[in-house]
């Protein structure tokens, strides 16, 4: 579990003149460094998977970025307010929200991300594993301190399934669904997931870390998920940019995010209900104590599912299993 080191300044405005001529001089008064001390970061950059052309007298060329999810490349291709104020990269790692959760009782700042290439003990809910192999899907944990009450946290999970959802379908086109309470499907099988985790007391909120898993590139499954699972790329039949996805992601988290601190979580409702595909729908709930089914009629501002019953009473469920009938 190695921490990628601090942002680099030199891949920052590479990045930024991306496919221009950078010279050599520049560099060096800019940052203070010797022509060997660039010369070292350009090899570093080299060894990392980046096309760097150079030429005598002229500078450096960026050509083509490997695909990395690297704090520099989040930095260079969006315009966030307060999401990676901080941003913790790990090339691989046990859980992102472990390793969240564990920053955020040390002050990590609101708005702190952790991104991985891979997770080895990847979380999802109710104790559940997630598969997250290497470089082929987005793997993050946002870690927040919003002013809400503790009963309103799972807003939260629903303003990241919104955020994620939008993301999916403007970067894929694919038609993306919400199922109730935090995974995203596209044709009827599970793309995504979201897993909020909390920490605080009858009074308020200490911290939220809201994990999200989306798998872009994955080609294929364990035989146990192969009916259930599937990826951007076996959806689109092409290989995604996991970058474009990410920072989609985050801009409309931001957005969203803003009218739940504003108190106009209506706004993310909303969306919520136009993207949801349990709403309308006959579902059966599967819950640590309890099974139900009956006809998904709406969620309410908390976030509780309402399903009518078979007895014709209204039912608020606040956590558990569904699966869609026919």
């Amino acid at each position: 579990m190695i921490k990628e080191r601090s942002t680099n300044k030199l891949l920052l405005l590479l990045l930024s003149k991306k496919g221009e001529y950078v010279s050599g001089e520049e560099i060096s008064e800019k940052f203070g460094v010797s022509r060997t001390a660039i010369w070292k970061q350009i090899k570093h950059l080299r060894e990392m998977g980046y096309e760097i052309s150079s030429m005598p007298r002229i500078g450096y060329c960026l050509k083509k970025s490997p695909d990395l999810l690297l704090p520099e490349e989040i930095i260079s291709k969006s315009n966030l307010e307060f999401l990676g104020r901080e941003i913790y990269y790990y090339p691989s790692i046990g859980s992102t929200n472990e390793e969240a959760k564990r920053l955020a009782q040390e002050g990590a700042l609101h708005g702190s991300l952790v991104i991985a290439e891979e997770q080895t003990g990847g979380k999802g809910r109710m104790g559940r594993t997630w598969m997250s192999p290497p470089r082929v899907g987005i793997w993050m944990s946002i870690i927040l301190r919003p002013s809400l009450e503790p009963y309103e946290a799972p807003r939260i999970t629903m303003t990241s399934a919104v955020a994620a959802a939008k993301a999916i379908r403007k970067s894929t086109g694919a038609d993306c669904r919400i199922k109730w309470p935090n995974d995203l499907l596209i044709e009827g099988k599970k793309v995504a997931g979201i897993l909020t985790e909390m920490s605080g007391d009858m009074d308020g909120i200490n911290y939220v870390v809201t994990g999200i898993g989306i798998n872009v590139n994955n080609e294929d499954f364990p035989e146990e998920l192969k009916e259930t699972a599937t990826s951007l790329k076996l959806v689109c039949g092409k290989n995604i940019d996991r970058l474009e996805v990410l920072t989609e992601f985050l801009s409309d988290f931001e957005e969203y995010y803003r009218y739940l601190e504003a108190g106009e979580f209506k706004n993310v409702l909303q969306e919520w209900r136009v993207l949801c595909c349990n709403l309308g729908r006959r579902v059966k709930i599967a819950g640590r104590n309890f099974a139900l089914e009956g006809i998904a009629l709406d969620v309410d501002d908390d976030g509780a599912l309402l399903v009518k019953s078979e007895s014709g009473k209204v039912e608020r469920i606040l956590s558990g299993d569904v699966s869609l009938r026919e």
